[in-house]
């Protein structure tokens, strides 16, 4: 709705989208060419080759106690990895956008190193600072406390591959969004749990269920570094993703197909959960 300078209603109407040229529908057929060889089809060939022996073989590979133990792994990785990661990106977030400090941007570069570094690099790297021979591996290790070839140190690399994506879908949005509120809140003499409680957490709210969206999709899929850190001990230090490496080296192309298909389900659920919360944040947003 808007009106023109003499107080008249304006209706406003988008413009209608033309239709395509010989050279529109050119690149839209290039464009469903390429996702249906690089996205549909290796979709459609893990369904079909999990279920290419029968249901009777896929439930055994599925019902596998090595299979399960790579589910329950997985999960309590997530489980572990997804809070920690929402806490961190939420403070990191809030201190680069509400204060101004010497080696902010230092701290911004650092928080953007794991998109840089490869997972294997960041893998090796914790396993020479956490392993028995490591830095700190040998005093932990005279304590009992083993981190490496165990889940503690699958969990550590999985938070550092994991740790953007919060504050990265935080920040841009708390910087367009301002302090304004806050401040307010603040001359009205509300405390800091009132303030990200009240003002803070509902206007982040969408970019918060976001990032935990694609900090559970990566962790869930996580590999190289998880491959390095947790010696693929069968039944005990393999992920789903590692579990697939496992039964295709032990020509079970059966049950290697079934855990990528398990992985491919939690993907698509997590790009469903995407879409429809980038729907209910357009549908929510003021015109």
């Amino acid at each position: 709705m808007a009106f023109s300078p003499e107080g008249e209603y304006v209706r406003q109407t988008r413009s209608p989208l033309r239709r395509p040229t010989a050279a529109g529908w050119l690149l839209i057929g290039c464009g469903l060419f390429f996702v249906l060889m690089l996205l549909v089809l290796p979709l459609v060939l893990i369904v079909s080759a999990a279920f290419a022996s029968g249901w009777r073989l896929f439930t055994d590979n599925l019902l596998d106690a090595d299979m399960l133990a790579a589910i329950r792994l997985t999960i309590w990785v997530a489980l572990l990895t997804v809070p920690m990661n929402l806490i961190f990106g939420t403070a990191i977030a809030w201190c680069v956008t509400r204060f101004s400090f010497p080696g902010k941007k230092l701290l911004l570069a650092f928080l953007d190193t794991p998109y840089a570094i490869s997972p294997v690099v960041a893998g090796l790297c914790y396993l020479l600072l956490y392993g028995n021979q490591g830095w700190l591996g040998g005093w932990l290790d005279e304590r009992g406390i083993q981190v490496m070839f165990a889940w503690p140190g699958i969990v550590l690399v999985t938070m550092f591959v994991t740790s953007p994506y919060v504050a990265r879908e935080l920040i841009p949005l708390m910087q367009a969004q301002g302090s304004q509120e806050e401040e307010a809140g603040v001359l009205l003499g509300a405390n800091a749990w009132t303030l990200f409680r009240r003002i803070t957490l509902p206007n982040i709210q969408w970019a918060l269920l976001y990032g935990t969206v694609l900090t559970t999709a990566r962790a869930v899929g996580e590999f190289g570094s998880v491959a390095v850190v947790s010696g693929s001990i069968r039944g005990q230090t393999n992920t789903l993703s590692l579990q697939v490496q496992l039964l295709q080296q032990d020509y079970n192309s059966v049950g290697a197909f079934t855990a990528s298909l398990l992985l491919a389900c939690i993907a698509l659920l997590t790009l469903f959960l995407k879409t429809l919360l980038e729907y209910r944040q357009a549908k929510n947003s003021p015109p």
